[in-house]
């Protein structure tokens, strides 16, 4: 058996810069008060004796962990399917190893899950979470605001805490603005002529689905209640809406998908009915996912939100609120941001 060389300690890196143990513990744990010419010695003598600090007992000294709890209340089935969350993961992702934090996923498969999440959360194994994809009859804000950990949520506040209450106004978070979004697709399919403009919705139980369900009743107040038909952000969803469509309003002439998914969805059933898009049918979707929008059949005209800087929005709000000395965020209010959306238009309107 191969004998493990014992690990560098904080006393020989001492040795090695020439100071004292203390003044390495300073400059390792980001402590104040070491002169710049040591801080230089103290992080040589890291590099070359390869010494990687022991996170626990860092720990007692920084009281920090430098690990961020990533909850997305979705089973994982959904998660590595959709490529939003690959994109916001991506975000997280991206900031926290910029700051030198570890990414800790939580799943939900179910409401066990919950309890499970909850546990972890109170028991300090982490300095904060950003938790995304709520739904509002979702236990989770109840359970983390009991746990006590610092949170910042992807998505517009709606939900319930848990214990019958919403949360508010100090509730961080980090949105685009999909009511707005949703507002631009369907003037733009009005504007390009068409008067039975339907609209596939996502889970109404999400902030994100209600908002643009509110945008499309902003510019079509006396839609026709058929045109209006449930989906579920899923490309299966979206078949299954763009039947009923046509077989419930067969003169539909634009669809206003509340993702790119469920337009990709939408696109297969209207090719597979012998109708033309954008001829015959109109069809925007809403992300702009490039692994979904050029890949359709023709190329989606979308709601582009950047999906990406969301998540690294999240993060760093969350950081800057453990650590202020970490960069301020533009255009961030004392609750979150809430970023702006495009139209990006293809040829399927």
């Amino acid at each position: 058996m191969t004998e493990t060389a014992p690990r560098p300690t904080l006393e020989a890196v001492a040795a090695r810069a020439g100071v004292s143990r203390a003044t390495v513990s300073r400059v390792v744990n980001g402590g104040d008060g070491v002169r710049d010419p040591l801080v230089e010695r103290v992080r040589r003598a890291v590099d070359e004796l390869g010494y990687v600090p022991n996170q626990a007992a860092r720990s007692l000294v920084t009281k920090r962990h430098d690990a961020v709890a990533v909850v997305v209340a979705e089973p994982e089935t959904r998660v590595f399917a959709d490529p939003f969350f690959a994109l916001q993961l991506r975000g997280i992702s991206k900031e926290l190893t910029a700051h030198d934090n570890q990414l800790v996923l939580l799943l939900t498969e179910g409401r066990d899950d919950h309890a499970r999440v909850g546990r972890y959360l109170a028991g300090g194994h982490v300095d904060g979470a950003l938790v995304f994809s709520l739904h509002l009859d979702d236990p989770l804000p109840g359970l983390i605001r009991r746990a006590g950990v610092p949170t910042v949520f992807g998505g517009r506040p709606g939900w319930s805490d848990g214990d019958g209450d919403s949360d508010g106004g100090d509730v961080v978070y980090v949105d685009s603005d999909n009511r707005g979004g949703a507002r631009d697709a369907v003037r733009h399919l009005v504007g390009l002529g068409r008067t039975r403009v339907a609209h596939i919705t996502g889970p109404l139980d999400q902030t994100s689905a209600a908002d643009r369900l509110d945008g499309f009743r902003d510019v079509m107040p006396d839609a026709d209640p058929r045109l209006v038909v449930p989906g579920d952000f899923t490309p299966a969803g979206g078949e299954r809406a763009m039947r009923g469509l046509l077989d419930h309003c067969p003169d539909v002439d634009a669809v206003f998908a509340a993702n790119d998914l469920t337009a990709a969805g939408a696109l297969r059933v209207l090719r597979e009915h012998g109708r033309r898009v954008p001829e015959d049918v109109a069809v925007i979707g809403f992300d702009d996912m490039l692994a979904v929008t050029e890949q359709t059949d023709p190329p989606l005209t979308t709601v582009r939100q950047d999906i990406e800087e969301m998540g690294r929005l999240m993060a760093r709000l969350l950081l800057r609120g453990l650590d202020r000395r970490t960069a301020e965020v533009p255009g961030a209010t004392r609750s979150g941001v809430v970023l702006p959306t495009t139209l990006v238009r293809r040829a399927s309107a």
